[in-house]
């Protein structure tokens, strides 16, 4: 079977159940499709269903097929730790094989002073907790003096957050920058920049001018061997942010799911040949995170209306795959990811249909698809399903 591009869509959050490791985790029962269509009674995605999302688990809402269009499947994590950095590597073909740090009791005080003396502003916070929930306690101190917020979580993430009437982003961005620096010995995974607005109803908001700043990826991954195989790839979404740039010949940031998905046809009608990458982050900063279980239901469903429409864009030499980095089951206490199998779904015209691609042991598998795909060099890890969807 001959293909000439692969779409590759990262519902950013949509886990598929607790992995097998998930109690090392704390997560046992985490469950994010399978509790959100229990807690709305059912979801409403025919187009996921066709393709065989309802083979994988146990979905209220959404029957298996026994004839479905695509060929499915779900991925254990080979990676240690739960973050979006380490997902998303893991798709492309790194696997770590040390954990990214973490710091649920805050930041050391060597860091912090640094990061106060660099930027010439205090800090607020220094505590593990959502950085929604520190925006309500240290929103209005931050307005009366300026400091920033900063929260750490049982991710390998560190939040900054500033208002944007007080600080500007520019500011805010060389702030993130600074703590990057700082962070990179301690093997953070990310420091992101969150800025807010407000107060709206009593409440501060964070808005979608969001920038992460990541740890350089140790390794090459598949994107970088695309790259250097003269294939095409475009980063759509947070890609640009969670692979610093590496491997990427074009990146497009999106405000927001519906944005994403808008790029991702515009890239399919110019595109002849490559790689084309979207992270879809909706699902986890606005729904998994703030614990909204009703809120990522609409959005899956609004997803799936969009999804017809990409579907419908496809030529007979496309390869969808649809896939996801982690867990954040909403229907859960806390605001962290949950250690989940993620989904797999893999369509186009020429692809096998009704194709049960298993339980697969790592996500990288997806990078090693695609480097058969394109004849490229293959990443480290992972073990390509082509012959079994051609």
């Amino acid at each position: 079977m001959t293909i000439d591009r692969v779409i590759l869509l990262i519902l950013d959050s949509v886990g598929a159940g607790a992995g097998p490791d998930a109690a090392d985790y704390g997560d046992e029962g985490a469950d994010t499709l399978g509790n959100i269509a229990r807690h709305v009674s059912g979801l409403r995605v025919p187009n996921l269903q066709r393709l065989g999302l309802g083979n994988i688990l146990s979905i209220e809402g959404v029957g298996k097929m026994a004839a479905s269009q695509g060929a499915f499947g779900k991925m254990a994590h080979s990676t240690t730790g739960k973050d979006s950095a380490c997902g998303h590597w893991e798709l492309a073909g790194l696997e770590l094989r040390s954990p990214l740090a973490t710091f649920p009791d805050g930041l050391p005080d060597d860091v912090i002073n640094h990061l106060e003396r660099r930027t010439g502003r205090r800090i607020l916070g220094n505590v593990a907790t959502s950085a929604e929930a520190a925006l309500q306690a240290f929103g209005d101190q931050h307005l009366a003096g300026g400091q920033w917020i900063l929260t750490t979580s049982s991710n390998s993430v560190v939040h900054l957050s500033a208002h944007e009437e007080a600080v500007s982003q520019d500011e805010l961005y060389e702030a993130c920058q600074t703590a990057r620096d700082l962070l990179d010995p301690h093997r953070i995974g990310r420091v992101i920049a969150r800025p807010f607005v407000g107060p709206r109803d009593g409440r501060f908001e964070h808005t979608r001018h969001r920038r992460d700043f990541t740890l350089m990826p140790p390794r090459p991954t598949v994107l970088d061997h695309c790259h250097n195989g003269g294939v095409s790839v475009v980063g759509i979404g947070r890609i640009d942010d969670l692979f610093c740039g590496r491997g990427l010949e074009e990146s497009m940031p999106t405000q927001g799911n519906t944005d994403g998905m808008i790029k991702t046809v515009e890239t399919m009608t110019r595109l002849e040949r490559g790689l084309v990458i979207t992270n879809l982050a909706d699902f986890d900063t606005r729904y998994g995170h703030p614990r909204d279980p009703d809120g990522y239901a609409h959005c899956l469903e609004e997803f799936d209306v969009q999804l017809a429409m990409l579907l419908s864009r496809s030529r007979d030499t496309d390869l969808m795959l649809l896939t996801a980095d982690h867990g954040n089951d909403p229907t859960r206490d806390g605001s962290d990811h949950s250690r989940e199998y993620v989904p797999l779904l893999a369509a186009g015209p020429s692809t096998a249909a009704g194709v049960d691609l298993g339980i697969r042991s790592s996500l990288a598998d997806v990078g090693a698809t695609i480097a058969d795909v394109f004849g490229v060099e293959p990443p480290e890890a992972g073990e390509s399903f082509l012959s079994e969807i051609s």
